[in-house]
């Protein structure tokens, strides 16, 4: 750990105010709280959450950087997949829209609707559901500095999913940054290892009491000495949205693995990771509300979510045959290959594509509801039967 970077004065300070009240919140609870509650407000407590506060955390000069941010290539990607779905005769261009949720800096919402205006099929409105104040503003300014006016008038940011949406629903890079549990087992019994507090913030472990966990964790029939997450969470979002969805797609993009893979008797530390200041490392107990926090995606639990709920499975697979399957070595051939421009869109299509890099940890998952038109992104290559 002696090789990450030392934060500023100020960044610790930050920091500090956030350990206070995550101290006083185990105070409050008997001594001892859930690793998902301290993963929830060390990303999310307003104004000091890692997610809520204001350092950069996208791009090179932040501590990340996600596929929207390497090139422009992933949204014009992204957005033939929403071309073929909003040109299907079940629906209309003027009911049509678009909601993304956690956009980030605002640059995948961009893109894309700069790439739907070429293709003459903007969305009538763009929703951005943003829980962070600082990243709802962050979004703003981009948007503004991109976008025409008109097309700027069509994006609106929500506090909460509407009742009931037409269109595509986006999520990408959201899954992993929803609070897990860490259930650990040893002597064939299951504890639930949470955060407790002394002169640092220290691991405890005790009997795991959530029932719903219990059950799932006995399903993988788990190995003696292995630490692992479970995300009930994550399940719940995908209810959220399955409930909100009147007509249309739900598209999720993140790392991550089927089940089978996930709980691996050879993963037995799991796979929760930090990243600051672009270190990967695994101790979240440190830097708090200055790294990220984020465990891989169980896409066979989110498969199971949305089919639960009456949602079609759509299709599952990996990014890089996705953004073979929506075109973008086509999008590539527009462009001579000999100009500059090309040379930067093969090396970001590289790090996309890449098994060595994105290409293959990051999966693309998606739902239909009320549509009945096989989905563009899983043409070829869908890994559906993994999960």
């Amino acid at each position: 750990m002696s090789a990450l970077p030392i934060p500023s004065t100020e960044s610790q300070a930050h920091s500090q105010q956030l350990c206070a009240l995550i101290e006083q919140r185990i105070v409050e609870s008997g001594g001892w709280i859930s690793f998902a509650e301290f993963m929830h407000m060390a990303l999310y407590t307003p104004g000091l959450g890692y997610y809520s506060g204001g350092a950069q955390k996208f791009g090179q000069a932040g501590d990340f950087v996600t596929a929207p941010e390497i090139s422009p290539l992933f949204a014009q990607t992204i957005a033939r997949q929403y071309a073929q779905l909003e040109a299907t005769q079940m629906l209309t261009s003027s009911q049509f829209n678009i909601l993304e949720l956690g956009a980030g800096t605002g640059k995948l919402s961009a893109d894309l609707l700069l790439e739907l205006q070429q293709l003459n099929q903007l969305p009538k409105q763009y929703f951005i559901l943003e829980v962070s104040d600082h990243l709802r503003q962050v979004q703003q300014e981009t948007l503004q500095k991109k976008l025409s006016q008109d097309i700027f008038q069509s994006v609106v940011w929500l506090d909460k999913l509407p009742e009931s949406f037409t269109g595509l629903m986006l999520a990408n890079e959201v899954l992993d940054a929803i609070p897990v549990h860490l259930v650990y087992k040893n002597n064939n019994v299951l504890y639930e290892r949470g955060v407790t507090f002394g002169s640092d913030f220290t691991w405890q472990d005790k009997a795991l009491d959530n029932k719903e966990i219990a059950q799932e964790a006995h399903g993988y029939c788990l190995p003696d000495q292995y630490l692992t997450e479970f995300c009930p969470a994550a399940a719940g979002l995908v209810n959220s949205l399955a409930s909100s969805l009147e007509q249309g797609a739900i598209l999720m993009l993140d790392y991550g693995f089927s089940a089978r893979e996930y709980y691996h008797p050879q993963r037995n530390q799991g796979t929760l990771m930090c990243h600051y200041q672009h270190y990967a490392h695994s101790n979240p107990l440190i830097n708090i509300g200055l790294q990220d926090i984020t465990a891989h995606v169980n896409f066979t639990q989110i498969a199971h979510a949305g089919e639960a709920r009456g949602i079609s499975l759509a299709g599952y697979t990996t990014q890089a045959r996705f953004l073979m399957n929506c075109g973008i070595l086509d999008i590539m051939s527009q462009h001579s290959p000999d100009s500059p421009q090309f040379m930067q869109l093969a090396a970001a299509a590289q790090k996309l594509l890449s098994p060595a890099e994105m290409g293959d940890l990051f999966k693309v998952i998606a739902f239909t509801k009320n549509i009945d038109v096989p989905m563009l992104g899983f043409s070829n290559g869908d890994k559906s039967h993994t999960l």
